[in-house]
């Protein structure tokens, strides 16, 4: 939960996440988040072969957070969707990663969409080394965007980048408890766009805060939990945390999926202890995510991809 209530947009001048920073804990997580993502900088894959790192690592991202949804999919087969070797349906989309086969297994179908959602925030991220930083168009129209992408082949395209109905709950999520209905949902992700744009919080902080409230609220009828994932490692990059674009903390949120939403549970209550563990759990899953990108790093440089 945001730390200014829904109703009460945060004073003029003020930065609305600047008080996570004094939570127990939260500046020491920043710091090891930070330290991972230089260190993984320096890897002598990120001279002249950076691209081909952050495409393994985009793959490894989709297969990962769809595991984490229940959606297990050898890493192979969904490589060979992502470079065209496999197809499951027309090319579309972007990176033309395929359209799920409405008629295909179920997993596949959602982990195309984790693939198809990863490609779309790749388009947005700063190419390595560059001078300048492309602005991302406001947080609400980039949800949208990444939920059609997501949903794109097993959503009704009524659902698709639209927030639910009135009356209407998610269908994913269930053990977060109860979601706000509707309009309630469209009012916070309203105000998570505007703390988005007025805050210069640490990009830790700032993706922290927007995975957990996404996971919270489940804006949209399924698929809330790629969308948010997605969305918080396009932060870490956009902001300058990760700027080689191949950290993977979601390789450590499906080593861990019931710890994963425990404390994404306790961010929900809003309590002081909730935010900061969730802030502490996303630097963890960063760190994680940094070894992992070294590993991806290893293996372009040695040959080793499948």
């Amino acid at each position: 939960m945001l730390p200014v209530a829904p109703s009460t947009p945060p004073p003029a001048g003020d930065d609305p996440l600047a008080p996570l920073l004094d939570l127990p804990g939260v500046r020491d997580a920043v710091d090891r988040a930070r330290t991972a993502c230089e260190e993984l900088r320096w890897h002598e894959a990120f001279r002249r072969r950076w691209r081909e790192v952050r495409a393994e690592a985009d793959v490894r991202t989709a297969r990962a957070g769809a595991a984490v949804d229940g959606a297990r999919v050898p890493l192979d087969v969904l490589r060979g969707v992502a470079t065209g070797v496999d197809r499951v349906g027309p090319a579309a989309g972007p990176a033309s990663v395929g359209t799920a086969d409405p008629d295909g297994p179920a997993d596949l179908r959602v982990a195309t969409g984790a693939l198809r959602a990863t490609a779309l925030a790749a388009g947005w991220r700063p190419d390595l080394g560059a001078r300048t930083v492309p602005p991302l168009p406001p947080l609400g129209q980039v949800l949208a965007r990444l939920h059609a992408a997501a949903g794109a082949g097993w959503l009704p395209d009524a659902d698709l980048g639209r927030v639910r109905a009135a009356g209407a709950a998610p269908r994913d999520l269930t053990g977060l408890g109860a979601a706000p209905d509707g309009a309630e949902a469209a009012e916070r992700l309203a105000l998570l766009t505007r703390t988005v744009g007025a805050t210069r919080a640490p990009a830790l902080v700032v993706a922290a805060v927007v995975h957990g409230e996404l996971l919270a609220v489940r804006p949209f009828a399924a698929a809330n939990g790629t969308v948010a994932r997605a969305a918080a490692r396009l932060l870490l990059c956009g902001r300058g945390l990760d700027p080689t674009g191949a950290v993977v903390p979601e390789a450590a949120w499906a080593a861990a999926p019931l710890p994963y939403l425990a404390t994404a549970a306790r961010f929900a209550t809003g309590t002081p202890e909730g935010v900061a563990a969730w802030v502490g759990a996303c630097a963890d899953a960063v760190v994680a995510g940094a070894a992992e990108g070294r590993r991806v790093a290893d293996a372009v440089l040695a040959g080793r991809l499948g």
